[in-house]
């Protein structure tokens, strides 16, 4: 089994014990994700489906497939970029601390790496010194991956 099977079996289970059901076309998306190792939007999402699996989705379908696996917490949306990125902690069964993403400007790989819970309840209370209520608190930062570093150099 390799490792994309194996990230998208969690996923499966992940989805029964919640009483979902990871389908056909919600795997090829799921698996499109986890291949690219970067950031992809519903319609690099619709292309990849067609290279890979054959199959044509419209738009409305990846659009629907996305949100449900972004429920179920299998896939992160990037607000910065409009696009999608499996998380990266599928096949873990343990929580973990908040999800920020370092996002590479130049060629769209994305990491997900965790914040401590204190920091974020730092920020929480400077948002709300300045009487404003934190609504969401998965951070995007703009970066540049090591790879396109060293071809800039």
């Amino acid at each position: 089994m390799n490792h994309v099977d194996r990230i998208i079996g969690h996923a499966e289970q992940h989805c029964k014990a919640h009483g979902a059901r990871l389908t056909v076309k919600r795997k090829q998306v799921l698996a499109g994700l986890i291949q690219s190792e970067k950031a992809l939007s519903a319609y690099e999402l619709i292309d990849v489906c067609k290279q890979q699996f054959g199959e044509s989705m419209p738009a409305m379908s990846v659009y629907r497939i996305l949100e449900f696996l972004e429920d179920e917490h299998l896939v992160h949306k990037l607000s910065l970029a409009n696009k999608y990125v499996a998380c990266a902690h599928i096949s873990c069964s343990h929580e973990h601390a908040v999800p920020q993403f370092l996002i590479c400007r130049q060629c769209s790989k994305v990491k997900e790496i965790g914040i401590k819970p204190a920091t974020i309840d730092e920020l929480r209370e400077s948002v709300n010194e300045a009487g404003f209520k934190l609504v969401n608190t998965q951070l995007e930062m703009n970066c540049l991956c090591e790879g396109c570093v060293a071809q800039a150099a």
